[in-house]
């Protein structure tokens, strides 16, 4: 893992070092929890910072027969301890993509270039554990480390979005801004779930929601005052898309029976998210956001341990629902009254990456360069093969050169070495062409411009931040 780690040729190594690694990151989709950049947390040692809140290494862990209490929250097993699980887990993590993040974080983050293994875990944790005891390795230290600019969390209609005003208000030099996650007010199926989700909704908006237009009202205060907090982006993370024919009273009269306590029918609820999906993109493109999508995905798997554990614990695997039929009806109401924000689409299934590239270019209608996004490779796709497949679709279906580029879509402080993960392998696969004559040397200077739009300038001009 040296200076030209995954640079294949001479080309790709002049257009990492020349034009792509010096660029600013702008992190437009991301989990971090925004009180804790407010707050400039400090993390106490390198367990607390790799294995408090990372899915992605639980669940390899427990692959390799770790138990789960040295995963996510476990009771009385020690940072320490816990680290040791990983450090034993690691070596066996080879071609997985968390082999190569790992050490990346330890080189980019703390200079320690020793593989991790369990001969040397405890010289890393101590050594990265002491550096983080100082100032410049607290939260907001780290993504001044990594040269960010922007970042974008993911927040519910009701959170409070204080923490995002404060750091406004403080003239933090970091843009950290909100995301408008709606899921939670389209879960009907659960209706008591859904009433006390209603009751938070009502006491934030001050709106008492009793009714359908209740519900409308109150997600557009919330809309307009995320806006105000300096919003740019929805984000939905959803198993499929919903475009079904609905009318208001049709939409009222399901509302009422989930109101009341009682399930809607299957038929019912992908009614209900029809209307809902539809009256958010149209807030949207009213408010000049971005709408994103990210689909897919079956979540909670294991009854048993999503009990035991809960949430976003690393039970969660990729969805095959049909989607293009309901996707390219949902993107066509919203054109035909031209109320079709800009959006991105991320796919969870590599299976739909010729869909998606191809679906995208349906609706490109020349007001916006690249309005339309067939979105990085996300979660089970956001490694080197994932991230190729991605490109080449999009290279081959559509226009590289107009793509917004890489997100961490993390909850780490550490995770931003991503972002030259997907860089490298940008490089790479520009820089091959150009060695086996796919592509022209002469133009060595555009292909550069190339590179810093799609790892930066494309975002920026974008989102508009």
């Amino acid at each position: 893992m040296d200076e030209n780690f995954l640079l294949k040729t001479d080309t790709a190594q002049e257009l990492y070092h020349r034009h792509a690694a010096g660029m600013p990151i702008i992190d437009y989709h991301c989990h971090l929890d925004p009180a804790m950049i407010a707050g400039d947390r400090k993390f106490d040692n390198l367990g607390q910072l790799w294995l408090e809140d990372d899915h992605y290494k639980w669940r390899a862990m427990r692959t390799n027969g770790v138990d789960p209490c040295f995963c996510s929250a476990g009771q009385g097993v020690s940072d320490w301890e816990k680290f040791e699980k990983w450090a034993e887990t690691v070596p066996y993590t080879m071609r997985n993509p968390l082999y190569h993040w790992t050490h990346l974080e330890l080189r980019r983050t703390f200079g320690v270039d020793t593989i991790l293994t369990p001969a040397t875990a405890k010289e890393i944790f101590d050594e990265c554990t002491a550096k983080l005891r100082t100032p410049e390795y607290s939260a907001r230290g780290l993504m001044k480390k990594f040269n960010v600019q922007v970042v974008c969390t993911t927040d519910d209609p009701v959170d409070s979005l204080e923490h995002h005003l404060d750091l406004q208000k403080e003239g933090f030099d970091i843009k950290v801004l909100p995301t408008w996650r709606p899921d939670k007010a389209m879960a009907v199926e659960d209706p008591a779930a859904y009433r006390k989700y209603l009751e938070k909704l009502s006491a934030v908006s001050g709106v008492d929601i009793r009714t359908y237009d209740n519900l409308l009202e109150a997600m557009q205060r919330r809309h307009d005052y995320f806006a105000f907090a300096g919003c740019k982006l929805s984000d939905h993370g959803t198993e499929e898309f919903y475009a079904e024919d609905f009318s208001h009273s049709e939409v009222e009269n399901i509302f009422n029976k989930v109101y009341s306590g009682k399930k809607p029918s299957p038929a019912e609820t992908a009614v209900f998210k029809s209307a809902l999906m539809m009256e958010g993109a149209k807030a949207d493109h009213a408010a000049g956001w971005t709408q994103q999508f990210h689909y897919g995905v079956i979540r909670n798997n294991n009854t048993r341990l999503f009990r035991q554990l809960g949430a976003d614990t690393g039970f969660d695997s990729i969805s095959d629902a049909n989607v293009a039929k309901n996707l390219s009806r949902f993107l066509d109401r919203l054109d035909i009254t031209d109320q079709l924000a800009k959006t991105i689409l991320y796919n969870l299934n590599p299976r739909d990456n010729a869909l998606i590239a191809t679906m995208i270019g349906n609706f490109q209608d020349g007001s916006i360069a690249g309005k339309m996004q067939f979105g990085s490779g996300w979660w089970f796709l956001d490694q080197k093969y994932g991230m190729e497949a991605q490109m080449n679709t999009l290279s081959s279906l559509g226009l590289l050169s107009r793509f917004v580029g890489m997100l961490t879509d993390s909850r780490s402080f550490v995770s931003y070495t991503r972002h030259e993960y997907f860089r490298r392998i940008l490089c790479n696969l520009l820089g091959n062409d150009v060695e086996n004559g796919e592509l022209p040397a002469s133009e060595l200077p555009f292909l550069g411009q190339l590179v810093e739009n799609v790892c930066y300038n494309n975002a920026h001009t974008f989102f508009n931040f």
